[in-house]
């Protein structure tokens, strides 16, 4: 049984040392049945341990996996994670009760839900409550078109086995949004490879705002497609592009105060997917969140990968501390279905090397799993991560051998 395993030591101030850290290393320990103690827990941050939002999310892996879980309070710096038995189809929900991101809340949840003992299992349904559209997380459209297309066309999930529903939009700082998820379980997730990117062939995108002017929404839109227009040396706008931006202004009754974001994506012929995103905030012009958006989703392009990824200024005098550059997210996403796929991943990623919270999701990954990790360089720069998976096996509840 779980309860009677020794607890692996997960040290939370590794490599990146945030709070992918906690929400990897607890929803590989409910998978594998695997005790875990957690210490140091966001270490680097201030203030270290604890948010209320990783509390959360740590409350709701704990719901899913029948879990003991001790030490979860906000400002803790350790916790421990006994995992017991997840049972599905089930009904979960989660409230950050701030504007937490619904999107953090959702990376630590959705492994739990892709995997049944028992097949043809019903869909379970999940209700994150909380901020959709914020910084320093993916927004919620993100999640929907991005990151959710990717599992489904390269991990072998069937069309319809994952729905995002967007209810109500939570802007910061009230939060209030409101995200349902159906997952329908799988056997068993195929191995991804995407190595060959090709020409753009798709650039989609919402602005979405609520409580403000129309006017918000056709500037955000045009600041994007102007910036995009503009763009040297990559060909995405050309008529074989087709580009699809548009905007949509919330009904108050579907919002919680106001706010504004876009969410760009660009859709590469080899099955890649690169994404773009920006908040609207005070006293910023709306077109310049649009154009934001877009020269986040170039730079991504231009690194010339198929997936996106976070990318820092580094450290300096004057900035001791790492900070954000640019914001996307897909490349460390993919690490944890990597590692419990069934066969040999392989992701050509951009130029420049690893992101600092891919390393860090390979590293969980390794401690937890058997799964096999390989980082290549390339002479024409590119990163190649290979790994090859577990197999996790849904209909036995162990590993494949």
């Amino acid at each position: 049984m779980a309860a009677a395993m020794a607890s692996l030591l997960i040290d939370g101030s590794v490599l990146e040392g945030g709070g992918q850290i906690l929400r990897n290393s607890t929803s590989l320990s409910a998978l594998l049945g695997k005790p875990v103690s957690i210490h140091k827990i966001r270490n680097a941050r201030k203030p270290p341990g604890l948010r209320n939002q990783h509390r959360t999310g740590l409350e709701l892996a704990a719901r899913i996996s029948s879990a003991q879980l001790t030490g979860a309070t906000t400002g803790s710096e350790a916790i421990d994670f006994v995992p017991g038995r997840i049972v599905l189809p089930g009904s979960f929900t989660a409230d950050s009760v701030t504007a937490g991101s619904t999107t953090l809340l959702l990376q630590i949840a959705l492994p739990l839900l892709f995997f049944s003992p028992a097949p043809g299992t019903p869909p379970s349904t999940l209700v994150l409550l909380g901020g959709t559209n914020a910084t320093l997380a993916p927004q919620i459209d993100y999640s929907q078109h991005v990151l959710l297309p990717f599992l489904r066309r390269h991990f072998g999930l069937p069309p319809g086995s994952v729905e995002l529903e967007i209810r109500r939009r939570g802007y910061y700082p009230r939060g209030g949004g409101e995200v349902k998820v159906s997952v329908a379980p799988v056997e068993r997730l195929c191995a991804a490879k995407v190595l060959k990117r090709g020409r753009v062939r798709y650039v989609g995108g919402i602005a979405h705002f609520a409580g403000l002017p129309m006017s918000v929404g056709r500037e955000m839109v045009f600041g994007a497609r102007k910036t995009l227009g503009e763009a040297e040396g990559l060909d995405v706008t050309g008529e074989d592009v087709e580009v699809d931006i548009r905007f949509k202004r919330e009904r108050n009754e579907d919002s919680k105060g106001a706010g504004s974001g876009i969410v760009l994506w660009a859709e590469l012929e080899g099955g890649g997917i690169i994404g773009g995103s920006a908040v609207g905030s005070k006293g910023i012009e709306p077109y310049r969140v649009g154009e934001e958006a877009a020269q986040e989703l170039l730079r991504g392009l231009r690194a010339d990968g198929c997936v996106d990824e976070v990318c820092y200024l580094p450290a300096s005098r004057n900035n001791p501390r790492l900070t954000f550059l640019y914001l996307q997210w897909l490349q460390d996403q993919i690490i944890i279905y990597m590692a419990l796929a069934d066969g040999k991943s392989e992701i050509r990623c951009g130029k420049g090397g690893l992101a600092l919270h891919t390393k860090t999701a390979i590293w969980v990954a390794e401690q937890l799993t058997e799964a096999k990790f390989e980082v290549e360089e390339e002479p024409s720069g590119h990163t190649v991560i290979r790994c090859q998976g577990i197999a996790y096996n849904t209909c036995s509840g162990v590993l494949a051998r």
